[in-house]
């Protein structure tokens, strides 16, 4: 036997029934079979007659079947059956990782999870001197449980002559995975996995953040540690599955359960937007009501068919006959007897709940005269007449204003007249994972000493009391002001930058929510979030970033 006369429906070894060609590596083949001795499918890697790779193989073989994360697909045989070589280990039903990035990017919470459970696995792997060698978006698969499995221990590298790799290099790759799962980009010079190849700036690979708006910053520094020569930020580096695994369960926590069925909510997250946070999970949806009728459920023939217990239709419930209080039956009254009639006890209640409801409203009467005679006035000049009163309307202290529409603020000659004016809409709607940046400026946090500052001018519709901005910041150090329109008309929006007036100043805060809070009481119509120092980004880069704003009442 030959691994050409190995095809769909040949016997291997007496046991496993050859289905359907899964991949062809090298020469080598990977087949979907039937162990027919104990009714499962497996996976056969074979090579053919005299291939140099048998001994590599078998060798991965035996590292393989030392590994106890249940994560890693064992190995089950390995041998020699008619001068061909085959490797025979577990079938994972399921999605490979490089399909569903087919598909587009997982959120932060998926991405972080899996990259997490892959990190686990490595990290028992490693303690034993061992490494994967092959870590990539092939060999990790999402079962239809949601579970993740990885595949190929040891027997990958084999078959594509890779040696037996290092725990360093498994650390790499899954760092590469964590990249492409929160991009949809291959962090490498050319196109890999089906995936275009990931961004760079001045020789330097773009972090996830600056190729994909709402990643999460925690995974996107996580993910900059494991890849970046050196980390932006002067941050350590992460070489170990151990570190990762601590890094990421910092994140994204240590259960094991999946954020949701991910091969199904992939397109979800797409169309409804990235979770806020890395922590954040989708919350499960509230069980329905009871239904009278079950609905029907479709059989494996594709009939469909109702439910064999199926709970009684729900009826309003009838009131019974009363039985018969004698032999005769019938129950009812004779024409002869007389009725019953009520007790005096009875009357006299009823009569004191009617006098008691009359109390009440005669109570109300006299206070709903009274609030009318204060609202009244004793000046004789009126008339008597009744004066308008204060605003009935509860006080908007506190409300959200809405924002109309938004601009960015650049203007000429320092500016260069725009800073993402595509991306302003997104600091006002609702989402902080979702943000505005300025451009990169090189050297100096003041925008590299070219300008005074850059901002965002956001339109009321009309003249509004502001009590006070909330800015949402990325990034440490951003010093920024909250600026109105200078004299009495704040209907119109300046188009220079000394048609402004600064209310409120913060000096270099940290990421997170920064209030402003205006010095006097302000009304108008036009607000400025003005930024005048921003956080470094890498190197010498320094990058201004705004998650959200919102202008209170």
């Amino acid at each position: 036997m030959s691994n050409q006369t190995v095809s769909p429906g040949a016997l291997l070894a007496g046991r496993y029934r050859i289905a359907e060609l899964l991949a062809e590596i090298d020469g080598a083949r990977v087949w979907r079979a039937v162990d027919e001795v104990l009714s499962r499918a497996v996976v056969v890697d074979v090579l053919p007659v005299g291939d140099p790779r048998t001994n590599l193989l078998f060798d991965a073989a035996r590292r393989a079947a030392a590994a106890a994360d249940p994560r890693f697909l064992r190995v089950l045989d390995c041998d020699m059956f008619e001068g061909v070589t085959y490797c025979v280990r577990e079938w994972a039903g399921g999605r490979p990782l490089e399909r569903m990035l087919a598909s587009g990017p997982l959120t932060g919470q998926q991405a972080g999870w899996l990259a997490r459970e892959v990190s686990e696995a490595l990290e028992n792997l490693h303690r034993t001197g061992h490494a994967h060698g092959s870590i990539s978006p092939s060999t990790v698969v999402v079962t239809d449980a949601g579970a993740i499995k990885v595949v190929g221990l040891a027997t990958e590298a084999a078959l594509r002559s890779a040696g037996p790799g290092s725990a360093e290099q498994d650390v790499y790759n899954l760092g590469e995975l964590l990249y492409a799962s929160l991009t949809g980009r291959w962090p490498g010079a050319a196109p890999a996995w089906g995936l275009q190849p990931a961004p760079v700036e001045h020789g330097r690979l773009m972090s996830p953040r600056q190729v994909r708006a709402g990643v999460p910053r925690s995974l996107d520094d996580i993910s900059d540690r494991l890849l970046a020569d050196p980390p932006r930020h002067h941050a350590p580096p992460i070489t170990s599955a151990a570190g990762l695994s601590a890094a990421l369960s910092g994140v994204v926590g240590s259960s094991h359960e999946p954020p949701n069925q991910m091969d199904e909510t992939v397109q979800v997250a797409r169309q409804n937007g990235s979770i806020d946070d890395a922590t954040q999970v989708v919350p499960q949806a509230p069980p329905p009501a009871l239904d009278p009728t079950p609905p029907a459920y479709q059989s494996s023939n594709g009939h469909a068919e109702t439910a064999a217990y199926a709970p009684a239709e729900a009826r309003p419930a009838r009131r019974q006959t009363p039985p018969p209080s004698n032999g005769n039956g019938g129950g009812r009254r004779r024409a002869d007897e007389p009725k019953r009639k009520g007790s005096w006890g009875g009357r006299i209640l009823i009569l004191l709940a009617i006098l008691a409801l009359l109390s009440v409203v005669a109570m109300a009467q006299f206070l709903l005269k009274g609030a009318m005679n204060n609202d009244q006035t004793d000046d004789p000049g009126t008339g008597n007449k009744t004066t308008p009163s204060a605003s009935s309307k509860p006080s908007a202290t506190g409300a959200v204003a809405k924002i109309v529409s938004a601009k960015d603020f650049d203007p000429e000659p320092a500016g260069n007249g725009e800073e993402h004016p595509e991306d302003v809409p997104n600091t006002y709607d609702g989402k902080t994972s979702t943000v505005w940046e300025t451009q990169s400026y090189n050297n100096k946090p003041n925008f590299g000493g070219q300008k005074p500052g850059v901002g965002i001018v956001y339109n009321l519709g009309a003249p509004t009391p502001i009590s006070k901005v909330i800015v949402t910041l990325e990034g440490d150090g951003t010093s920024l002001e909250l600026r109105v329109p200078k004299g009495d008309d704040k209907t119109k929006s300046p188009s220079a930058v000394n048609g402004w007036e600064p209310i409120a100043t913060e000096e270099d805060q940290p990421e997170g929510a920064v209030t402003l809070t205006p010095s006097a009481p302000t009304e108008t119509q036009y607000v400025m979030v003005w930024l005048t120092k921003i956080p470094k980004e890498s190197g010498s880069k320094y990058r201004g970033t705004i998650a959200e704003v919102s202008i209170q009442k």
